[in-house]
């Protein structure tokens, strides 16, 4: 059986590193499947291994802009799938309009499904476009033959949006690069620790809404003000809005940029540098479908302090000191814990670090090959194939 996959939606960050990743250490063979054809843009293509049993086709109307690919994935992209033989086709990038059957998609952003997390964004042509994703991934999703998710959490939110869908489905929760693997360090207490030394908490996170770095640093102020030796390090591109509304809190907290420093967005393959020399993680962010980044400092025996909110606690369990994101004295009271304390900052990250080994690419790669073609023969007796 040829498996097809779309990668015409697939642009940039842990939707491009899913499928170089699962494509790396994916054995298809031992499915069912004896060739995979890849459909994308080149920069895509380039970044995926080659492989015996791989096909990457190159399509110049991806390399344009979303109409562009909105129009080979409704009129071209069934056709190339059914010249190429295909028994099934697969969207990890959420949607597909076109008629092919079987086909099988995934659910990658939770901000469309979510209204509290949609409306921060106020009337903007932010909100707009979310509304819009949640009607298209909407109609995907249900006229999907297969749905995977990559947490309960996820699943059960976009279900409850999506109701009458007949598809499949399967949670399979992404896996983390090995580079970031790192186990956890001797953690000091903070008496080791001084203005030219100073305790490192990292947030690796896009600038944004809904991941409130305006009120870490509110939070990370107030263990100023009691004496305590912290920086705090943002890392990630921005999202404008809400970049002006961090600076303008950084105005009235950290006008000298003494303890607070934004470093911008950093290259995936060097982000494990950042979390290497950092004492701490902190994931604060209200909306998530799968946080890759929590998954991050987590494989980097880091002890964590960690929004509440969304597929966090699913993820991370009891390995890390949770708190309200937007809410400054709960995310100070969670960082004071935790570095009041070195013996709970070690049994933290030894705990978190153990849990991070559950989430491999290999195991991910498996799963997903697994489920396609469980999918691929359900369908297949359904039309007598």
């Amino acid at each position: 059986m040829v498996l097809g996959i779309d990668a015409a939606n697939l642009l940039d960050g842990g939707t491009v590193t899913h499928l170089v990743e699962v494509l790396r250490v994916a054995d298809p063979q031992a499915h069912g499947f004896s060739q995979v054809v890849v459909w994308g843009a080149r920069r895509i293509l380039d970044r995926v291994d080659d492989r015996p049993w791989l096909v990457k086709s190159c399509q110049p109307l991806l390399e344009g802009r979303l109409p562009w690919r909105f129009y080979w994935q409704q009129f071209r992209l069934a056709r190339l799938a059914r010249e190429a033989g295909c028994g099934l086709l697969f969207v990890p990038g959420s949607l597909h309009s076109g008629d092919f059957h079987p086909v099988v998609t995934m659910s990658r952003n939770m901000l469309p499904f979510e209204w509290r997390e949609l409306r921060r964004s106020g009337w903007t042509w932010a909100s707009l476009r979310l509304l819009l994703l949640r009607w298209t991934q909407a109609r995907s999703f249900r006229r999907a033959d297969g749905l995977v998710f990559l947490t309960q959490y996820a699943q059960e939110g976009v279900m409850r949006v999506i109701k009458d869908s007949a598809a499949q489905t399967t949670i399979i929760p992404h896996g983390v690069d090995d580079h970031f693997v790192c186990p956890p360090r001797e953690q000091l207490a903070i008496g080791h620790y001084s203005a030219e030394r100073p305790f490192r908490i990292l947030y690796v996170s896009v600038i944004n809404v809904y991941k409130h770095q305006w009120q870490v640093a509110e939070a990370v102020a107030r263990l100023r003000t009691d004496g305590l030796p912290v920086l705090l390090e943002l890392v990630g591109p921005s999202y404008p809005p809400a970049l002006a509304r961090l600076r303008k809190t950084l105005e009235r907290v950290d006008p000298r940029s003494e303890f607070v420093r934004y470093l911008g967005r950093i290259p995936h393959n060097e982000l494990h540098t950042r979390y290497a020399g950092a004492d701490l993680c902190l994931f604060a962010s209200t909306c998530e479908n799968m946080p890759n980044i929590l998954l991050e400092g987590m494989a980097s025996g880091l002890p964590i302090a960690c929004s509440n909110r969304g597929p966090m606690p699913e993820v991370l369990g009891d390995a890390g000191v949770y708190f309200d994101p937007e809410k400054p004295s709960e995310i100070a009271s969670a960082l004071r814990e935790l570095i009041d304390s070195p013996s709970l900052r070690a049994k933290l990250a030894q705990s978190s670090f153990e849990r991070a080994k559950r989430y491999s690419w290999r195991r991910c790669a498996d799963e997903t090959f697994r489920f396609l073609a469980e999918v691929a023969r359900s369908c297949g007796k359904k039309t007598g194939a």
